[in-house]
């Protein structure tokens, strides 16, 4: 499908200040760490985790999470197949900028279509850092920290993934983590001792 470009006649204005610049002041790079996963399988409770860590290092990231994000800049989507795109098209943009601006972007969106993710990741570049909150949807389901589950068992949520949408796994995530066996503290060191491997803490 061609994508719908109405904004015309615009020009890009470089500021002085660069994303370099930026980033020797904060003492660290920037990336957009992208958790995703099913519903209750622990991607903010994790993304929060690895925020404060990072905090605690002296590190400028910010977590956006997917229920918050609906609350304003995406209220106006739903769940639909062409809802849910436009949902992680419009945060894989929010996250560049927040890259731009040396900081480092922690999404907690269950993003439940690969070809949402990969388009994050083209946004993004070679900063996106693609980790999957992996999690058996029984446990997932045994947890419903929303009760979402159980309204979507009675038909009362429509398009829930995992129970009546699909789920699409990553198949080369740079991470996974199994937050139905591993701790939140050890699920929180391998994404920090990952971003320490990869030179951006």
């Amino acid at each position: 499908m061609a994508e719908d470009i109405k904004s015309t006649h615009i020009t890009w204005h470089h500021g002085d200040v660069t994303r370099a610049d930026r980033e020797r002041l904060n003492g660290h790079k920037a990336v957009v760490v992208w958790f995703t996963g099913l519903s209750g399988s622990g991607k903010s409770t994790l993304a929060l985790a690895v925020e404060s860590k990072l905090f605690e290092r002296g590190c400028r990231s910010y977590v956006l999470d997917g229920d918050n994000v609906r609350h304003g800049l995406n209220k106006n989507l739903g769940f639909s197949p062409t809802d849910r795109t436009e949902n992680i098209r419009r945060i894989g943009e929010v996250a560049n900028l927040f890259i731009q601006a040396g900081v480092m972007a922690l999404t907690a969106f269950i993003s439940p279509y690969r070809a949402d993710r990969d388009a994050a990741r083209k946004i993004a570049g070679a900063d996106f850092v693609e980790v999957y909150v992996k999690c058996a949807l029984d446990v997932c389901e045994a947890r419903d920290t929303k009760g979402l589950y159980k309204k979507a068992r009675a038909g009362e949520v429509k398009e829930f993934t995992g129970i009546s949408a699909p789920y699409e796994e990553p198949l080369e995530p740079e991470l996974v983590v199994d937050t139905a066996v591993e701790t939140l503290e050890e699920s929180t060191e391998k994404v920090l001792a990952y971003l320490a491997q990869r030179g951006v803490i």
